[in-house]
């Protein structure tokens, strides 16, 4: 018997059992989806998260202030102190301390309700200066971004996040038009492109809805008494992402000589990169990934261990078939052939039907759950490889069972 009609013939025994070999295959299939929708899970989780930080800046390292202590003992956490002033932002710029920093941005930050007409809408006002739009890395999709000259004379102009010019303006171009804040009037000279929300650390968790006028104006007209020469934050962005490492290293020690610390461990600031946060974010998605991955994986040992379990069957029921083949010359390697070709077609179609169900809820079900779902070629077909590799895996014991049958013995069963 060659290997084509090898073939044939177990094609015809999985089809002489249709119900039976459905089951097997269902087994198999849902495995295979659950695995490829778990590891698209998370994966996309992974690039939802490194988009979302990368949206904050490239090469950004977030300086922010210390704790403060009340009176009465209770510790506010980092970022309640003002311990970081525009006087450090402007050492940073420095060539001579910090070589490895390419620009530098102080700022500022509060709550407030901009009115514009009969409409108001309540964001965050970010105090700063030009070199935020590069830092952060955005840029303008109409008019204009804050320049030196606004600073300088404390111009009462704001550039408005996608979002807060839709909210407060609508249709309407909102460039020239008059917005209050805190009962000041400012003009709009632009609106910012849109990158999305973002639960990450930033001046706002929303970059899309916020409202950017010059630090020395924020200063003047929102902030008053010891805060209006102190920063929230100071945004600096490295030369290059290799000079990343460089770039803490001397904003660390300029800022340590600047507060006259000499232990680090004393330090009233705190400095993070965003390859710190993306390596703690991805670590928490890949464990999870791992987890769920697993979990999966126990279905496709379910129906593994499903297609043993028909083919064993299936070896019982066909023994007088087998004893038949053998006195007739077919050899044991023929038996066995034949048997793990009806288990490589189990697998083989429950792993097909499986990563297709898999792509399928990848692109339904973010439209239910609000997550992303990454399904990349190489996972569906190293699904369909892995499907194979479970029916001939489960396979070998049944074939072999059957190869090893004794042509007399199993022309005599019953």
């Amino acid at each position: 018997m060659n290997v084509l009609e090898t073939f044939r013939t177990g094609l015809e025994a999985v089809v002489a059992h249709r119900l039976r070999s459905a089951l097997t295959v269902l087994g198999i299939m849902i495995g295979i989806t659950a695995v490829i929708l778990t590891v698209g899970l998370g994966e996309g989780a992974q690039q939802q998260v490194s988009s979302q930080i990368s949206a904050l800046g490239s090469n950004l390292l977030t300086v922010t202030p210390g704790s403060t202590t009340s009176s009465s003992g209770i510790r506010s956490g980092f970022g309640s102190a003002s311990t970081l002033t525009t006087g450090d932002a402007i050492a940073l710029t420095s060539k001579v301390v910090a070589p490895d920093i390419g620009a530098v941005a102080p700022v500022i930050s509060t709550d407030s309700s901009l009115v514009a007409g009969t409409t108001n809408w309540t964001t965050t006002v970010v105090g700063t200066n030009p070199s935020w739009l590069t830092v952060r890395g955005r840029t303008v999709t109409e008019g204009r971004f804050i320049v030196n000259q606004d600073e300088t004379t404390k111009a009462d102009v704001v550039v408005l996040g996608a979002t807060t010019a839709q909210e407060l303006f609508g249709a309407r171009d909102p460039i020239g038009e008059s917005v209050d804040i805190a009962g000041q009037p400012f003009s709009v000279i632009g609106v910012l492109n849109t990158v999305g929300s973002s639960s990450s650390s930033s001046t706002t968790s929303n970059p899309d809805d916020q409202a950017v006028v010059p630090l020395t104006t924020a200063s003047s007209l929102l902030f008053s008494g010891a805060s209006r020469n102190s920063v929230s934050q100071i945004l600096i962005q490295a030369t290059s992402a290799s000079t990343l490492s460089a770039a803490y290293q001397e904003a660390d020690n300029e800022l340590l000589n600047l507060h006259g610390i000499t232990e680090s461990a004393d330090a009233d600031f705190t400095i993070t990169s965003e390859t710190t946060i993306l390596a703690t974010a991805t670590s928490v998605d890949k464990t999870l990934t791992v987890l769920l991955g697993g979990v999966a994986g126990i279905s496709l040992l379910v129906g593994g261990i499903g297609v043993m379990n028909i083919m064993l069957v299936s070896v019982t029921e066909r023994i007088r078939e087998i004893g038949l083949r053998k006195a007739l010359g077919a050899t044991p390697r023929v038996i066995r052939r034949q048997f793990l070709v009806e288990a490589s077609v189990l697998g083989t179609v429950g792993g097909i039907l499986g990563a297709l169900l898999g792509l399928i809820g990848a692109e339904v079900l973010p439209h239910f759950i609000s997550d992303p779902i990454t399904i990349s070629p190489v996972a569906a077909v190293g699904a369909i490889v892995i499907a194979i590799g479970i029916g001939i895996a489960f396979g070998v014991y049944p074939a072999g069972r059957a190869a090893r049958l004794a042509p007399i013995d199993a022309l005599r069963s019953e």
